[in-house]
C-alpha cells in the first residue's frame, strides 16, 4: 500500500509553523502542500469513496489553520495534523446520513451478512488477495478499528475516546475484524503478522 499515510516521514522547518500561528498565508501553503496527500489517504482509507475524502480533506486544513494557534509543539506537526484528520473522519462516519447504513452501535457481524459468505468466496478465489481489498471487505467500524490500531498505531485507549465507546468496544472490534480476515487472506500468518505488513508497505 505505497499511498499509506506518512505523516511521521514528513519535517517541517519550526519557522513555518511560527509564520502560520501568525497568519501566514505561504506559510499556510505550505502546511497544505506537506500533508495534503498523507491526509486524503488516511480519510480514504476510512470512507472508500475518494469525494468524501477530498471534502474531509478541506475540512482538516480548515481547522488545522484555524487551531495552528494553540499547537505547542507537545508531538510532531504530523501527528498533530493525523489527528485532526482521524478525527474529522470520525465525525464523517458518525454524521447522521452514514450512520443509517451502520452506526458506531451496531455489531459488524449484523452487517452484510446476506453476502458475507458470496465476498468470502469470492475473494478466496484470488490467489494474489490484497490486504487492501480485505479491508474493505470489512464494515466501517470494524475498518476503522484495524486501521487506526495496527496502522496509525493508536491504543484501545485512544480509539475508545476517538469513537466516544469504551477499551472494550475497541478490543472486540479488532478480535472479530481479524476473524474475519484470516479466512480471506490465504493464510493465518498474513493475518499474524497485519501490522507489519501494512506498516511496511
Amino acid at each position: 500500500m505505497a499511498d499509506m499515510s506518512k505523516f511521521a516521514d514528513i519535517t517541517l522547518d519550526p519557522g513555518i509553523i511560527k509564520r502560520a500561528a501568525k497568519g501566514d498565508v505561504r506559510a499556510h501553503e505550505i502546511l497544505y502542500r506537506s500533508f495534503a496527500t498523507p491526509v486524503y489517504s488516511l480519510c480514504l482509507r476510512f470512507t472508500r469513496v475518494p469525494a468524501h475524502a477530498e471534502d474531509l480533506v478541506q475540512e482538516t486544513f480548515i481547522e488545522v489553520m484555524r487551531s495552528i494557534a494553540r499547537f505547542r509543539g507537545d508531538a510532531a506537526i504530523g501527528t498533530w495534523i493525523r489527528r485532526i484528520a482521524v478525527s474529522k473522519a470520525l465525525m464523517f462516519l458518525r454524521s447522521a446520513w452514514t450512520s443509517r447504513a451502520q452506526s458506531l452501535g451496531e455489531d459488524w457481524e449484523e452487517i452484510n451478512l446476506g453476502n458475507a459468505a458470496d465476498v468470502n468466496a469470492a475473494y478466496r478465489q484470488d490467489t494474489a488477495m490484497d490486504l487492501d481489498a480485505a479491508l474493505g471487505s470489512l464494515p466501517d467500524v470494524s475498518r476503522t478499528v484495524v486501521w487506526l490500531h495496527d496502522v496509525e498505531g493508536f491504543t484501545h485507549k485512544e480509539i475508545a475516546e476517538l469513537m466516544g465507546k469504551t477499551e472494550s468496544f475497541s478490543k472486540s472490534q479488532l478480535s472479530r475484524a481479524y476473524q474475519r480476515l484470516r479466512p480471506l487472506l490465504e493464510t493465518g500468518d498474513e493475518v499474524d503478522n497485519r501490522a507489519a505488513a501494512w506498516r511496511s508497505c
